[in-house]
């Protein structure tokens, strides 16, 4: 099976984030993943105001309908937000004062703005009461994903309960430092059975010998890769954009906004991905498909 990347905010040099995003800049990204090892993809948008989403949705949309190749390599959208807890340190490089509580009238102007091509929501269960919002997203197949959530097992339980199913990036979207015991990741853990759960094997946003624990304990057949690249990624340090904020990154390929502890994506590549799942926790070529084909394509209800 060929890859699928389900978070790409950007990838060579193109924001797709961005407001002036072009039809040749959107191909030449797409022919990037595709010479990088990527196939398909999830173009990420992260948390802007509900009107700025619709309008760079409607482009998306609107780019993609034009062009063959970006029309295989995008098989549809991620959206990021704004349904995010603001809470220092989970709100991570999204910007907080543009988050808000769910609701049924956003979520539909975004699928509409979306055109059928929303495939995976993340949002803070925290923020949609009693999970209405998620309900709304799975009765319409869009996979839902908690993230940049502090939410407590009450609250994911009840999510669960509408139709969560996924947890975008495990071990990031929350502060660098937590509670011993009782913490968003713990709490994902204890509840592993009835998620897939996403993570960012660069290094960077967990360490691998983390992630092989946190794997141990989720079992492959229940975990998803992702690069979560944004524009930066395939290129080298220096400063480039992320939704219109600048993104610094350093000479070991980590991006944060400037002046921010918190990770800003990744510069990962999915040959990259590969590379560091092999060398780094030892796994087989069966086993890295496992994770990043054959997982991701299940999770968004594909029939593998």
């Amino acid at each position: 099976m060929k890859p699928f990347d389900l978070q790409v905010n950007g990838y060579a040099g193109v924001d797709f984030n961005s407001f002036e995003l072009k039809g040749s800049q959107l191909h030449e990204a797409c022919e990037a993943v595709r010479r990088d090892g990527g196939d398909r993809i999830l173009a990420t948008l992260i948390t802007d105001s509900v009107e700025n989403l619709e309008s760079k949705l409607r482009n998306l949309v609107d780019l993609r309908e034009q062009d063959d190749l970006v029309g295989e390599v995008i098989a549809g959208f991620h959206i990021e937000g704004p349904f995010l807890s603001a809470e220092p340190g989970y709100i991570g490089a999204h910007p907080a004062n543009l988050t808000k509580n769910a609701n049924i009238e956003d979520a539909q102007r975004l699928l509409n703005a979306a055109a059928g091509l929303t495939k995976v929501v993340t949002l803070a269960p925290e923020v949609d009461a009693g999970g209405r919002v998620t309900r709304y997203f799975a009765d319409r197949d869009v996979v839902v994903s908690a993230g940049h959530t502090n939410a407590s097992r009450d609250q994911l339980r009840i999510v669960i309960d509408q139709g969560l199913s996924m947890v975008t990036h495990l071990g990031n979207g929350c502060p660098v430092d937590l509670p011993r015991h009782d913490n968003i990741i713990q709490r994902v853990l204890s509840l592993r059975k009835s998620l897939w759960i996403g993570f960012i094997p660069d290094g960077h946003h967990i360490d691998f010998f983390a992630l092989k624990n946190y794997l141990d304990l989720v079992g492959l057949d229940r975990a998803i890769m992702v690069t979560d690249a944004i524009s930066a990624s395939g290129l080298g340090a220096g400063t480039y954009e992320l939704s219109g904020e600048p993104v610094a990154v350093d000479s070991s390929g980590v991006a944060r906004r400037p002046g921010s502890p918190n990770l800003s994506g990744s510069t990962l590549t999915i040959q990259q991905m590969r590379e560091n799942l092999s060398r780094y926790l030892g796994m087989s070529d069966a086993e890295i498909e496992q994770v990043v084909a054959l997982n991701p394509g299940k999770a968004v209800g594909e029939n593998i």
